[in-house]
């Protein structure tokens, strides 16, 4: 068992012929060159030659997109919007939004004057006063935006039968926003709803 194998129970050992009649430079057909000349096939310029050209090519690129962001913002053209802001569903909550008069688009407004009223007025009666007004504030915009995106997810199971993913999300924060600093530009009159 652990003793010596017989030389018949042996499997003979294949092994293919070598071949002798190789030519040494069948390989690589060129001799190795030498180490400074693979450096130096190696080394690029740190600043590209055609870097006036680059500059040119990347200031026509950025004023071209700049052009093309405030086309969409003016027109709201579909075709240079931002993915954020394309699409069907997205377009009605935009003009849902810019449709209505909505006390939270002043919020940041009445707050800041709060503020300054608090800071110019020392008395701590007054200013826990203006810190009551400041929570009634905050109150009156979060019911005034939960009645809208009720609204707006009424008329949009009605208009398309589902509700996409952040579109109520999407006319709530555009709701907070002053209506002439809002993007894309309001295309629509206030109530002037859509259908």
């Amino acid at each position: 068992m652990f003793g010596r194998k017989n030389k018949e129970t042996e499997t003979p050992v294949t092994t293919e012929p070598e071949v002798t009649d190789r030519d040494p430079q069948a390989g690589k057909g060129a001799p190795t060159p030498k180490r400074s000349v693979q450096q130096a096939q190696n080394k690029r310029p740190l600043v590209p030659s055609d870097r006036k050209l680059s500059k040119e090519q990347k200031i026509k690129e950025r004023e071209e997109r700049q052009r093309q962001f405030r086309l969409a913002n003016e027109t709201a053209d579909e075709r240079y919007l931002l993915p954020k802001d394309r699409g069907e569903q997205k377009r009605f909550a935009r003009a849902f939004v810019d449709a209505r008069y909505m006390f939270s688009e002043y919020l940041m407004f009445v707050l800041l004057a709060f503020i300054i009223v608090a800071l110019l007025i020392q008395d701590i009666s007054v200013q826990s006063y203006i810190t009551l007004a400041m929570w009634a504030v905050l109150l009156i915009t979060v019911v005034d935006t939960l009645i809208m995106t009720r609204k707006l997810k009424k008329r949009l199971l009605e208009k398309f039968g589902t509700v996409e993913r952040g579109v109520l999300w999407y006319a709530a924060t555009r709701g907070m926003q002053f209506r002439k600093l809002r993007l894309p530009k309001p295309q629509v009159a206030r109530g002037e709803h859509p259908q």
